[in-house]
């Protein structure tokens, strides 16, 4: 019987062989392996999606102390944040009928995919009673959605950065298959992914507090996962802010953009090095 270990490998190189696709239309300048990434990073989401439905279906064979969403352990978060990145991303490709982003994109899809491999928690295990909670998939949902947008976002942000340096050296620009993302158009797609990211960040952060006031009897705890997730809220509103109100465009956004995204990173991951409430295991 196919397991979701095996459908989540099977993936992992399907999103690999679609980043080398795009990347090799982007360098060569030719569509046609662009077009065949877009089918194959197709497969990779359908898989990828077809995968989680299969753990999830699985831990409810197991039985009622087993059953639960895919969301509850670092395997299982890697793998959707794997899944909603190749999903935002290719309905941008779909929406632009560009596909220069997903040099970028697919590779982070990849790469996601290819650290789950390595991660704990593979096997479906019984939920602790601090997790048997409604709050569980609101608030992996929405963090993660507003995480997948800031990493599309971030690779818009080195797609634009690029271009400027091109502009800047001669009458140049990066390849792109439609023509269809200039320099003014990719600063506006980062602002969009932004404002996109930033509401279900809040909303998580939201939904993550009044989850902690029903298991630990208190909202917030300067945990710091917490402490992270605030400071990554504010890189983003600080960034929305200077937008809006000082005028900002162009490079400082783009690399406030990476700088947010590096947060969320950090966020993720490197609070998994440090004691707390929310580290994934």
């Amino acid at each position: 019987m196919i397991s979701n270990s095996l459908i989540f490998s099977i993936v992992t190189f399907i999103y690999c062989f679609a980043g080398i696709l795009y990347l090799a239309s982007w360098i060569f300048k030719k569509q046609l392996p662009a077009k065949a990434a877009t089918w194959v990073a197709w497969a990779g989401l359908i898989g990828n999606g077809a995968g989680l439905l299969l753990r999830w279906f699985e831990s409810y064979e197991k039985g009622s102390a087993y059953g639960h969403a895919p969301l509850t352990n670092l395997y299982e978060s890697l793998t959707f944040f794997a899944f909603i990145i190749s999903s935002i991303y290719l309905f941008v490709e779909w929406k632009y009928k560009s596909r220069i982003l997903g040099a970028l994109a697919m590779p982070l899809a990849f790469l996601v995919m290819a650290y789950a491999s390595i991660s704990p928690g593979k096997q479906i295990q019984p939920l602790i009673p601090a997790l048997k909670s409604n709050w569980l998939i609101a608030h992996v949902f929405t963090c993660f959605i507003g995480y997948a947008a800031f990493a599309i976002a971030f690779a818009v942000s080195i797609v634009y950065l690029f271009k400027s340096k091109e502009k800047e050296g001669k009458d140049a620009t990066v390849p792109d298959q439609s023509g269809a993302l200039s320099t003014g158009l990719l600063d506006e797609l980062t602002h969009q992914l932004i404002m996109f990211g930033f509401l279900f960040l809040t909303s998580g952060i939201i939904t993550g507090a009044v989850w902690a006031y029903s298991a630990w009897g208190r909202y917030w705890g300067w945990d710091p996962k917490e402490t992270w997730s605030l400071i990554t809220w504010c890189i983003y509103a600080a960034l929305l802010h200077l937008r809006m109100m000082r005028g900002w465009r162009g490079k400082r956004i783009a690399v406030m953009s990476i700088i947010g995204f590096v947060a969320v990173l950090f966020t993720y991951f490197g609070v998994n090095l440090l004691p707390g409430l929310h580290s994934y295991q």
